[in-house]
């Protein structure tokens, strides 16, 4: 840990390493050398782009190319200069991306879970100053969009809850050809470099040998992955915290994750981050919650996005953008290229530029929901990439997913795919090719005139920024890459202590499901270097009998970063309880004002309710009306609300109270920390359940008198009452 009076002179130290590591990129300056040192049985490689831990088992067998050629270095991809492009002679990243974007059909190998919705883009201003991306010049002006959620890890057939990525993919059909935002629910990723990218996937899907555990990260192969990859540990704590259970779709952030340009008329380029805001606000659920709604309905999330669409309740998103120039790049505390690093919103705020409307579902979900095909190398004029090369080996893969996946480069004849504007080219034949160039030319250039076909177009056609790039080839990575945990740290450090508490307890569980101990060890070695806090809790969970030394860093973290608040779920959470569901516990003889009350206050709230009862078939309130039931108790827990009231009349109470569903109802809103809403009948099946009036905290909310039913509601709008979880 470096010691606060050191704290000056380790900064300057560190900002002059990363400044020579820069000046390295135009081939002016060589590369360190390739370090290998001991640790236990861990030999460590460290070279300018930080560390990477393997076993050290020195007669292994030499991993080779599918040629048989040896390869001597599988962590990095062959760029020009440390942070310069890819390069496309690099045939054994080609390979291993080749290889892996084939090995399923039809289904895709990640993001096979998803769902598909359709809508608009709305541009709040002209952003002309910035970029000639035609569809961010004019306000007001709507883009169609489609988008698609997803998990990364489960196969179709998984449930939606299971701890993981969501994917968040948007395709807007703007009048100068399509734009993919292909991004996730998590600001960063896993890896630096795609080469890494089959490996990770290979150790997060089900083990080879026996094919399971599936949708899980909760084993060997997974968590070895991590303890051998420093440079995972910031995205494990996003995805060990509550953003990898969302509550809903409509409840969750989306990412570009990359450093992409935006670029104007003139040519000039601004670096640019992509945010996706919900206006719903953020919410979770809990571990314990999201293991019963996959049980109660696995198929939640989807459920929960088409009921809101077709109710009307069309869910909406901004589009905000950070934007920075070089000098910010330069002076900022990481490699604004590290697809392992976020920039705060403290540091630069999300600047709004536009809405996200989804207001229709899809006519057919497999000819649009599984055949839609995004591309991160699809842009428009006016928007370009940077030198990631997360990014760019994305850039090279996704043609070969979809080739594999659709059977066809016709891909894009597929209307969910195909363009909205006019467009001419002279591509043709191949499977499935609905559309062929017309007449005798189809090459270019030609001499036939106007019957010769489409034309280049300096003026409107889409330019690549010119940027200098040079430098040796190598396969390294880039100094200002190496520092794998002060964000993990910042990260957690930003959290509320609930937050925290969540994340120790569902590192706990994953690691209580690894078998080797050796691999629990080493995460918990690396955890150290995060927060000494959260690796006691986490060593203790698991009963080890003392911390392990903690894995030696490449770069000493940090321990000055201030605190973001934008990284917390709770601390964003939205100040009403719209869009979300009040499911109510009732039977024969329920008192109608009650219910009318609790009905009055969630519509004015914008929240929706929902009836739960013995019978589908209906029930009788007090004013003898029939009420419409939504969910039979056995089929209706209180898992699919996000708040729940009980109100019964004594008989019906006396009949709850012998039903085990009607007591698990109450006692998993109260362990599930839910704001809960209880009349005279209600307090008997409280009792009855073990939640009499001393475990009655703040959250409960008595439905007795004119205004009570406003103040259940007003309390929802904090959604869940985390002091009972503390407490």
């Amino acid at each position: 840990m470096t010691k606060p009076s050191d704290t000056k002179a380790t900064n300057e130290a560190r900002q002059s390493k990363a400044a020579a590591a820069r000046a390295r990129t135009d081939g002016k300056q060589p590369a360190e050398d390739l370090e290998e040192v001991q640790y236990g049985n861990i030999e460590v490689h460290r070279g300018s782009g930080g560390e990477t831990h393997q076993l050290s088992e020195p007669d292994r067998e030499p991993l080779t190319t599918q040629q048989g050629v040896p390869i001597a270095d599988d962590q990095n991809t062959l760029t020009a200069g440390a942070r310069g492009p890819q390069l496309l002679e690099d045939f054994v990243m080609r390979e291993k991306i080749f290889h892996f974007d084939h090995e399923r059909i039809p289904e895709r190998v990640v993001h096979a879970r998803g769902f598909g919705v359709r809508g608009f883009f709305e541009t709040y201003d002209s952003l002309a100053d910035i970029t000639c991306a035609d569809l961010l010049q004019r306000p007001g002006e709507k883009t169609e969009v489609f988008v698609r959620f997803s998990t990364v890890a489960g196969n179709k057939g998984s449930p939606d809850l299971a701890r993981d990525v969501r994917g968040f993919a948007v395709k807007f059909y703007t009048k100068e050809g399509i734009w993919d935002l292909v991004g996730n629910n998590i600001p960063v990723f896993f890896i630096q470099d795609a080469i890494k990218f089959p490996d990770l996937i290979h150790a997060a899907k089900p083990e080879p040998d026996r094919g399971f555990p599936q949708a899980q990260t909760a084993h060997d192969n997974f968590w070895d992955f991590i303890s051998l990859m420093p440079e995972s540990m910031h995205m494990v704590m996003w995805i060990m915290s509550d953003r990898a259970i969302p509550r809903s779709f409509r409840f969750m952030e989306g990412f570009g994750v990359h450093t992409f340009r935006f670029v104007n008329a003139k040519g000039r380029s601004t670096f640019v981050k992509f945010h996706w805001k919900p206006k719903l606000g953020l919410q979770s659920v809990v571990w314990d919650e999201a293991v019963k709604l996959n049980g109660a309905d696995p198929d939640f999330h989807r459920r929960d996005l088409w009921n809101a669409i077709k109710s009307g309740a069309s869910p909406e998103y901004e589009l905000g953008v950070q934007l920075f120039d070089d000098e910010f790049a330069d002076r900022f505390e990481f490699d604004v290229l590290d697809a392992t690093k976020l920039i705060p919103e403290e540091q630069i705020p999300v600047r709004p530029i536009g809405r996200l409307v989804l207001d229709q579902t899809v006519d057919n979900f497999f000819a649009e929901t599984e055949q839609v095909a995004f591309c991160t190398q699809n842009v428009v004029r006016g928007i370009d990439f940077t030198n990631d090369p997360l990014l760019q080996g994305r850039n090279f893969s996704y043609l070969d997913t979809q080739l594999k996946r659709l059977g066809s480069p016709n891909f894009m004849h597929l209307p969910v795919n195909a363009p909205r504007c006019p467009f001419a080219h002279f591509q043709q034949d191949g499977h499935m090719a609905f559309i062929n160039p017309k007449g005798r030319a189809n090459y270019e250039p030609n001499s036939w005139g106007a019957e010769g076909g489409p034309r280049e177009d300096p003026s409107r056609g889409y330019q690549t920024f010119r940027e200098q790039v040079s430098g040796p080839k190598r396969r390294i990575r880039p100094e200002s890459f190496a520092d794998h945990y002060s964000q993990a740290r910042l990260f957690y450090r930003s959290q509320t202590p609930t937050e925290q508490l969540h994340m120790v307890n569902a590192l706990v569980f994953e690691l209580s499901k690894v078998d080797k101990s050796a691999i629990r060890e080493r995460v918990v070695a690396s955890l150290i270097n995060v927060d000494a806090q959260l690796a006691t809790q986490v060593a203790e969970g698991l009963g080890l009998a003392s911390l392990p030394e903690p894995l030696p860093p490449a770069v000493e973290p940090r321990d000055d970063l201030p605190e973001s608040p934008a990284l917390s779920i709770i601390k964003n959470g939205p100040t009403r309880f719209t869009g979300r569901r009040v499911g109510v516990l009732v039977d024969d003889g329920s008192d109608a004002d009650t219910l009318a009350a609790i009905m009055r206050e969630a519509n004015a709230e914008g929240s929706m309710v929902a009836l739960i009862a013995p019978t589908r078939e209906g029930i009788h309130d007090s004013a003898g009306d029939l009420l419409e039931i939504a969910e039979k108790l056995e089929g209706g827990p209180s898992v699919l609300f996000d708040a729940v009231a009980v109100v019964l009349s004594q008989a019906g109470a006396r009949r709850m109270c012998m039903k085990f569903a009607a007591r698990e109802f109450v006692t998993d809103a109260h362990h599930h920390f839910k704001f809960v809403g209880y009349d005279e009948g209600g307090e008997l099946l409280l009792d009855a359940a073990g939640i009499g009036q001393p475990r009655r905290d703040d959250g409960y909310v008595p439905l007795a008198g004119g205004g009570a039913a406003a103040t259940f509601i007003a309390a929802c709008r904090e959604l869940r009452y985390w002091p009972r979880q503390i407490s």
